[in-house]
């Protein structure tokens, strides 16, 4: 009984041993952990969006914030800064969103204003797949305000996880204000349904 018994625990322990063994190393780690923290944020951005009527796009709690629709037309702007610099690829901009001031595109309907940073995140989402963990230390550059900066990828990469962040923060205190659920804290679907 006793022989019984140690095959038994040393069966368990192997087993037990063997479950903490690490999975074997995950090409580009650091660029995988960003690009489902950035995906993450950007399906929750675009659900919170979708979800706000448009009658509320142009509110905002105090006088010295930005309204709702402020902050999608700078999240889309923002995308398109950030990610226009994780590789070659470059978005394609219309006249229209680039000689626009960003207070008035703010004012744009949501349909469109919805439609144009879903967009941008469907650029990002292409821009973060020429990601790879050897390259994000290399230099770029980029202008905003007019006047050309000089960077790291990462820093773009690191930049866009914590201003998408930023902003749904920002977004889902905004909807609690207005009696709404943020999408992050929606109940889960339970698996299987």
């Amino acid at each position: 009984m006793k022989v019984i018994r140690l095959a038994i625990a040393s069966a368990v322990f192997a087993g037990a041993l063997a479950a903490q063994q690490p999975a074997a190393p995950q090409a580009n780690p650091i660029t995988a952990a960003f690009k489902g923290r950035i995906l993450g944020n950007h399906r929750n951005i675009a659900q919170a969006f979708d979800s706000i009527p448009e009658s509320k796009f142009g509110y905002k709690p105090t006088p010295a914030q930005l309204t709702i629709g402020y902050i999608a037309q700078h999240v889309a702007s923002d995308s398109y800064l950030f990610c226009s610099n994780f590789g070659a690829m470059k978005p394609e901009a219309g006249e229209n969103d680039t000689a626009t001031p960003d207070s008035v595109k703010a004012k744009w309907p949501k349909d469109q204003l919805v439609s144009k940073l879903k967009a941008s995140f469907a650029f990002c989402a292409k821009a973060l797949d020429q990601l790879a963990d050897a390259s994000i230390a290399e230099a770029v550059s980029f202008t905003a305000g007019g006047a050309t900066r000089n960077t790291t990828r990462i820093n773009m990469v690191l930049g866009h996880a914590l201003d998408l962040a930023d902003h749904y923060s920002q977004l889902a205190n905004y909807m609690r204000l207005n009696n709404m659920i943020p999408p992050s804290a929606l109940p889960r679907p339970k698996p299987g349904s």
